[in-house]
């Protein structure tokens, strides 16, 4: 399923609606993501080499690298993602028949469960990072395609809050009370940090389109 970036989006579709566990809420989050950047990263390309636009080249071409860079890891986190979730399975089929089983069983349950936990986590990180992009790429951006940032603005900042609803379902399960303090204070600041960035794009996007 690593390969997911070349389904044709039909496929995608198909196997997403199935009962095939991946791509799943994570999976599927990412990929909404990287759509969301793309939009920024379009925007980028219909700034650069326009006139208008000369004086701010230099920073639109490298808010332009850094959405495609973005995007690259996005695809590798999606894999990251479903190994995750193959991971998890594979411990949880493990025998617990005896004393020794189930407390090797669980020793790799919590490894898996922290595993499926950091990877969302990294989607939200990185999808926060295309958020200040484009809030940057708002000010900047040409005008004719300026709605496109507000697109991307709203679907960055829906794939962070959906994204972390992966965290959250694993997060009752850890044992290890100080790495479960540690996301849920982090989570916290992604989640408002992300609804300024996102308000703060649309606010200047909405000003320029008038």
């Amino acid at each position: 399923m690593s390969e997911i970036f070349d389904f044709p989006f039909r496929k995608l579709v198909a196997v997403a609606a199935s009962d095939a566990p991946t791509p799943g809420g994570g999976s599927v989050s990412a990929l909404v993501g990287a759509l969301g950047v793309a939009m920024t990263a379009m925007v980028g390309n219909l700034t650069v080499g326009k006139p208008k636009y000369a004086e701010v080249e230099p920073q639109v071409k490298e808010i332009t690298g850094a959405a495609y860079f973005i995007i690259n890891k996005l695809e590798k986190l999606v894999a990251a993602d479903i190994a995750a979730f193959g991971k998890f399975m594979e411990v949880y089929r493990l025998p617990k028949n005896t004393g020794e089983e189930k407390a090797r069983r669980e020793e790799l349950m919590q490894k898996a469960l922290k595993t499926a936990t950091d990877t969302p986590m990294e989607v939200a990180r990185t999808l926060l990072e295309a958020l200040v992009i484009t809030d940057r790429l708002a000010k900047i951006g040409n005008k004719m395609a300026i709605s496109d940032a507000g697109v991307a603005a709203y679907v960055c900042e829906a794939a962070i809050n959906a994204v972390l609803l992966s965290a959250d379902i694993n997060i009752p399960m850890i044992q290890d009370q100080d790495y479960v303090n540690r996301i849920l204070d982090e989570k916290q600041k992604i989640v408002s940090e992300a609804k300024r960035l996102k308000e703060s794009a649309v606010a200047v996007v909405e000003e320029r389109m008038k």
